[in-house]
């Protein structure tokens, strides 16, 4: 079979979508990138189907060689995930995104596969084949994915989390639509957490104001 016509199916949920941008976070406030080396993202993309396996696309076999061309592909994968960072926090907030990001996303998402007929024994199969390289592909599918939303009437349910030290970005399916945190057990109890230190700061505040205004005033 011919190694750019492989079977496989490259579905991209939202929610991988948004784990995607996700892999640069914050942890306590700082950064933190998953993808400092190549493997790390052909490693992300592969768990996910979006990669074959090194032994069968000679596209990602070049990808886990160390040097200057698998540095570059992981440069145009970080400049994708900024570009979708800014596409998603754009219409969270409302504002319109910059060109740039626009302009990255466009691009990336020319890069799709197409779809071809495969002759078999027993008749014709759909398959496809990749226009760019296989990374370019799977950015092309998650961007495709991301846009799609964005554009789409279900753009009012995506969010960021209300935690300062996450800042998530995350697909809200609740009932209600009214997440407020990646995850209630971990961004939502500190909140929560940090909400009562307030609360009790503020009433020791008060405490404090009350018993100096009421206290005898010392004599000259």
């Amino acid at each position: 079979m011919n190694p750019r016509t492989i079977s496989h199916t490259h579905v991209v949920e939202i929610d991988d979508a948004l784990d995607f941008i996700d892999t640069l976070e914050l942890e306590h406030g700082e950064p933190f990138d998953h993808f400092v080396q190549p493997a790390d993202m052909v490693g992300w993309l592969h768990d996910r189907g979006l990669l074959h396996d090194a032994s069968l696309d000679p596209d990602v076999a070049h990808l886990m060689k160390p040097g200057p061309a698998a540095n570059r592909a992981l440069d145009r994968v970080r400049r994708v995930r900024a570009a979708l960072r800014e596409l998603v926090d754009a219409t969270v907030e409302q504002r319109p995104p910059t060109a740039s990001a626009v302009e990255m996303v466009n691009q990336a998402m020319r890069a799709h596969q197409r779809l071809v007929l495969v002759a078999g024994e027993d008749g014709v199969s759909l398959d496809h084949r990749h226009e760019g390289d296989s990374l370019d592909d799977a950015l092309a599918r998650i961007a495709e994915r991301v846009a799609r939303e964005i554009s789409g009437d279900r753009a009012d349910r995506l969010r960021i989390c209300d935690n300062d030290t996450c800042r998530w970005v995350f697909f809200d399916s609740s009932p209600t639509g009214r997440r407020r945190w990646c995850d209630m057990a971990t961004c939502g109890n500190r909140a929560k957490a940090a909400r009562h230190r307030a609360r009790a700061k503020a009433a020791e505040l008060d405490i404090a104001e009350v018993e100096t205004a009421s206290a005898p005033a010392a004599r000259a």
